[in-house]
């Protein structure tokens, strides 16, 4: 359920946009609303699950995120569905950390690989079902019916785990309140400094406080926050002593960069193929599923295996065959780009996705031992989630500087040979979520392959990270 509302919404994008009448930064504020208020509780609720079992914690959440989904679909403006987003994010980030330490705690090292692969599988099949299940609902029904499947679903899911999941020993423990606000407020003027400075040109430092005071801010709260963590004598929210382990230092910075390399991904994709190529929902969705369904073959397989080898074998051609399929994918973005070309670069991306998850996973927890289960699944589910947030900040900072830069380009080209040129056109073109015209269609084409860049980039310095895993002894 997590993992699909976090792709099922990308599809939705255009439609929202049109119903709500909002422009592109109002609906991307409604992901990363969701992925902000995901992150940020993250390494408490993992602290959470450690004290009252996470079997309770992610039942809570699960009614929360369910309850949350119903008041999304019955949103009737863009920023009573971002509230509704932030409630959602709060449940989701209950159950996340719950999933992970119930795998650690459960499962003998020797077995937990393949407990791996069935969680990547889930998350592969979650990137294939949420787009079309959006594209779907969006095409016959409504962009609203994509928060309300989730409310039959999430019943039947309440039932099943207060049924089957088991009660695992609880290990008490305090709170570092500080360090939830500490870092709740570094990740809130970081994320909105980012996403919002695009949108009012940056503006001078100087002067009243804007974008840039707002992230200079959040990297001081950060610097403070990661001091705190080492001068409390309470429990800290990030136990830094998690961090002496090579692996799960390494394996947090690792997926920190997928995280933010598959959110910002979709984004551009979405827009080209609906808004340049005209296509529906369904097909666009359709059009990158190649990547879930191999993602969600190989991931068991690859966890099946992965105990046999060094996580590194598997990480770093995962993360290299991810980051150069989707950079081969903006490289080739044009608007008359041949559809069999497209269907391509996922191909690819799906292939290193599969390698990427059961093995950075497993790198990461190989040194956790039970106590730090809950801490440890929480610091490394945050740090996805903080890449994710940004990779949504940046990638709506990225779209739209360079829609501006090549629809003004296009429009001075055109002004050059025709007197009667249009003008004043940008990222505000698709403000009502309705096709571009198709006189921009070049230059949109090419503002969106350029925006892709930055993801591919990312995820392939991430094999340089995996590059440095060591195969170490692990803990049960």
């Amino acid at each position: 359920m997590i993992l699909v509302d976090s792709t099922i919404v990308s599809t939705a994008m255009p439609a929202i946009m049109n119903g709500l009448d909002t422009d592109i930064n109002g609906v991307i504020w409604v992901n990363s609303a969701y992925l902000l208020a995901f992150a940020v509780p993250l390494l408490i609720t993992g602290r959470l699950g450690d004290r009252f079992g996470p079997r309770t914690i992610y039942v809570i959440g699960l009614v929360i995120f369910t309850l949350a989904s119903l008041w999304c679909g019955l949103s009737g403006n863009i920023t009573t569905l971002i509230i509704a987003r932030v409630v959602q994010g709060l449940g989701a980030s209950m159950m996340s950390p719950q999933t992970m330490t119930f795998i650690t705690r459960m499962f003998p090292y020797a077995r937990r690989g393949a407990a791996m692969g069935v969680w990547g599988a889930v998350a592969g099949i979650a990137t294939l079902v949420g787009p079309i299940l959006g594209g779907i609902f969006v095409d016959t029904l409504g962009w609203e019916w994509i928060f309300f499947v989730n409310v039959p679903v999430g019943i039947i899911a309440i039932w099943r785990v207060l049924l089957k999941a088991p009660e695992l020993e609880r290990h008490s423990t305090s709170f570092d309140w500080l360090g939830v606000i500490l870092s709740a407020a570094a990740m809130f003027a970081l994320v909105f400094g980012i996403q919002e400075g695009n949108a009012h040109e940056w503006g001078p430092f100087m002067g009243p406080i804007g974008s840039w005071h707002l992230i200079i801010g959040g990297l001081v709260l950060l610097g403070v926050f990661i001091w705190w963590q080492s001068a409390t004598r309470a429990a800290p929210l990030v136990p830094l002593r998690l961090f002496k382990d090579h692996n799960f230092s390494l394996g947090n910075i690792a997926i920190a960069f997928m995280g933010l390399a598959i959110t910002a991904m979709s984004f551009p994709m979405v827009f080209y193929l609906q808004s340049v190529r005209g296509m529906s929902p369904t097909v666009s969705a359709l059009m990158l599923a190649p990547m879930a369904v191999i993602a969600g073959v190989l991931a068991p397989l690859v966890g099946k295996n992965i105990a046999k080898f060094e996580a590194k074998y598997f990480a770093v051609p995962g993360f290299f065959l991810f980051g150069a399929g989707i950079t081969v994918y903006g490289l080739i973005l044009r608007e008359d780009t041949p559809i069999w070309l497209l269907l391509l670069p996922p191909v690819i991306m799906g292939v290193g996705s599969a390698m990427i998850w059961p093995s950075v996973s497993l790198a990461a927890t190989r040194g956790l031992g039970q106590a730090d289960a809950g801490a440890g699944s929480g610091v490394y589910n945050t740090t996805r989630q903080v890449g994710a947030v940004l990779g949504s900040a940046l990638i709506a900072l990225m779209m739209e500087s360079r829609i501006a830069v090549e629809s003004e380009k296009a429009v001075a080209s055109m002004a050059a040979g025709s007197a009667g040129a249009p003008s004043g056109v940008g990222s505000s073109e698709m403000g009502s979520g309705s096709a571009v015209p198709e006189f921009l269609h070049h230059a949109f084409s090419l503002a969106l392959g350029q925006a892709l860049l930055l993801p591919g980039i990312v995820a392939m310095a991430a094999a340089l990270v995996a590059l440095m895993f060591r195969k170490g002894a692990h803990k049960n």
